[in-house]
């Protein structure tokens, strides 16, 4: 993560983006009156999204968060893909 103030961050706007998409790095873009700005990739955004998403139900939630219990415990199969 990196934490800039507006004048560093637009002098290095390229650069900066690059970073964010290339590397999935964040960057904090600090402005006056304390409006800070966050800045992700769409990528990293979507899956947030998307996990905000799946956790938004209570049911789900214990769901998912059980099923990743089980399978840290090695309660899990594993199966070949098939290849067509």
């Amino acid at each position: 993560m990196q934490v800039l103030n507006y004048t560093d961050f637009r002098k290095n706007l390229r650069e900066k983006f690059d970073d964010v998409t290339d590397n999935g790095d964040t960057v904090i873009v600090n402005r006056t009156d304390n409006k800070a700005v966050v800045i992700l990739s769409l990528t990293e955004y979507n899956s947030w999204i998307e996990t905000m998403h799946l956790l938004r139900s209570e049911k789900n939630r214990q769901r998912l968060l059980n099923a990743i219990s089980r399978s840290e415990e090695g309660d899990h199969q594993s199966h070949d893909l098939i290849e067509e």
